[in-house]
């Protein structure tokens, strides 16, 4: 059996949901498997076998799949909502510490991007209960 992972596609649509003609539902994020690589990583003891760069590539991937969802959330906000304001700028954050960029501490970066995933899980979390839940589309009943 193959298995093919996409881990690193900075101008690509990372996330299966990119389209928005396909509903996020349909493909939730894999929010466990990339919380406990987080707290792997951040963990008091690293596995010292892993490859930082493979991990930082991992959780840069799944930085920018949240941040699609957290856009995809923060539109259905009204304009000038104190969220929106806040998720803004976490969303730059997450822009420039996604971004391609020369090599440099791999571990360190592994690190930073795992504290990121955990901020825009719980901006996600904060969003859910703040973001009026989408209206469904009215059915069209024959009269007979």
């Amino acid at each position: 059996m193959n298995v093919h992972f996409v881990l690193h596609a900075p101008h690509a649509a990372t996330a299966p949901h990119a389209d928005r003609s396909v509903d996020p539902e349909e493909f939730p994020l894999d929010r466990a498997a990339h919380e406990a690589l987080a707290d792997a990583v951040l963990g008091d003891a690293p596995d010292p076998r892993a490859d930082p760069q493979l991990v930082a590539l991992q959780l840069a991937g799944a930085a920018r799949v949240i941040a699609e969802d957290l856009r995809r959330a923060a539109d259905r906000l009204p304009p000038h909502h104190g969220l929106r304001a806040l998720t803004d700028m976490l969303l730059e954050a997450t822009a420039r510490a996604t971004a391609p960029r020369p090599p440099a501490d791999a571990a360190r970066c592994a690190r930073d991007l795992a504290r990121l995933v955990r901020a825009l899980y719980a901006r996600l979390d904060r969003l859910a209960t703040a973001v009026p839940a989408p209206v469904p589309a009215p059915v069209a009943r024959a009269v007979g």
